[in-house]
């Protein structure tokens, strides 16, 4: 049920219990104030436990703001971290973040030399692995008549299809899993538990999907095979080739980027399909004609990475906010995407949306997700087998939410549907 702006006071987007926590409907009314009042705020920065205080931030909610800021990557910089809002130790920031954190030349070295294993003949190979993926996942439910559609539907698709283009055997998919978990719920204590020290958790979390790689890589770099291990080993620009630690830095990027993007935009559409039913009827009613937009209205809508950080190089203004070298800057996709300048009648799910100008993968510019079109494909096929063999399917209980700000992730989704689904 929609929230009036006029009965929230005024979000603070530090607090990560109070406002990240409270239902969806007052985060988006929360930021529809800021947007008309104050759309580009500063902050304090939320206490973390492996780093002091900070100067604090500045949050973009418009539309406007986020691609012009994404534009400019030698203004707004990447280089001093961009998934935490705190500042990180380079070894730790570059660990988990890979090429996301870093600036050219050293970005765009790291992306050629990567996207030698994303060849279009490579991922064109994926196609059939992505159907056969989410032919089983519905295989294992449909005659049960419910379940948990993260862990059992959502979840599975991504890291099959990752762990798979990665060559990680099946037996390890489980280890990836929980694994990526704790790097992305750090903060959730289902995954951290309470007590326990964040950093540490993370760290060993971190160390462990890179002994995989690092173990992996090797045994590819002396026997290569058709996966993207082989071909990152192997791959070399201008004679240059990644270390064992980059792969394994860019293998910790690609399982939780990988994983998270389309996990939560599954979710949150199954989500939204229950709370509209009139466009899952729309959907039905032209499967081939509607699922390109109703794909991108899902990723639109559930924004499932809420921000990313930028730091200024230099004084700058930016929609009429002046902004001082050094300062943090938030692009928040998450307010950007429901931006009522740009998306008419923003907070409903409209499966024929077009134009669709959303940046539920990032703004345009270079950190522009490298998987984009990958994750798309692997949204498509899913629910085209989901309203194919079980059209009925709904949420059946409140979408239980990740403790995050950053990630705009559902942990359980109990659904129900007929069992057998269509004969």
């Amino acid at each position: 049920m929609p929230v009036s702006e006029s009965s929230v006071s005024p979000p603070d987007l530090a607090d990560l219990s109070g406002f990240w926590g409270a239902p969806i409907a007052e985060r988006t009314a929360g930021f529809a104030r800021l947007r008309r009042e104050d759309p580009i705020p500063f902050f304090p920065e939320p206490t973390v436990p492996w780093a002091p205080p900070g100067p604090g931030f500045h949050a973009l909610t418009r539309l406007d703001d986020v691609v012009e800021a994404s534009r400019n990557p030698q203004l707004f910089t990447s280089g001093s971290g961009s998934t935490s809002i705190a500042d990180q130790p380079e070894a730790l920031r570059e660990f988990f973040g890979s090429m996301i954190n870093m600036d050219d030349p050293r970005h765009a070295r790291m992306r050629r030399i990567v996207s030698r294993g994303f060849t279009p003949r490579r991922l064109a190979g994926l196609v059939e692995g992505v159907q056969a993926a989410a032919t089983r996942i519905v295989d294992d439910v449909v005659e049960r008549g419910g379940c948990d559609a993260v862990t059992e539907i959502a979840a599975r698709l991504p890291l099959k299809v990752v762990c798979d283009l990665m060559g990680i055997p099946e037996s390890q998919h489980g280890f990836v899993f929980d694994r990526t978990n704790v790097v992305l719920g750090a903060q959730d204590p289902e995954y951290v538990p309470e007590g326990t020290d964040v950093l540490t958790a993370l760290l060993t979390a971190g160390g462990e999907l890179a002994g995989l790689m690092k173990e992996l890589g090797a045994a590819r770099a002396a026997d290569p095979t058709d996966d993207v291990t082989s071909a990152l080993v192997n791959a070399e620009v201008d004679g240059e080739r990644l270390t064992p630690d980059e792969l394994a830095s860019f293998f910790i990027l690609l399982v939780v980027a990988g994983n998270e993007t389309t996990r939560n935009a599954i979710s949150w559409g199954l989500t939204y399909l229950t709370d509209f039913p009139e466009q899952r009827a729309a959907w039905l009613a032209d499967l081939d004609g509607v699922t390109p937009t109703a794909v991108d209205e899902i990723v639109r809508l559930a924004s499932p990475v809420i921000f990313m950080r930028r730091t200024l190089a230099r004084d700058a203004v930016l929609g009429g906010t002046e902004l001082a070298a050094g300062a943090k800057v938030l692009l928040f996709y998450w307010a950007a995407n429901r931006d009522p300048a740009h998306f008419a009648d923003p907070d409903a799910f409209d499966v024929r949306r077009s134009p669709n100008p959303h940046v539920g993968f990032g703004g345009p510019g270079p950190h522009f997700c490298l998987g984009a079109h990958l994750a798309r494909r692997e949204i498509s096929v899913m629910f085209r087998e989901l309203l194919t063999r079980i059209p009925d399917v709904h949420v059946d209980g409140e979408p239980e939410r990740l403790r995050s700000m950053f990630i705009n992730g559902i942990k359980h989704l109990p659904v129900s549907f007929t069992p057998g689904g269509s004969r």
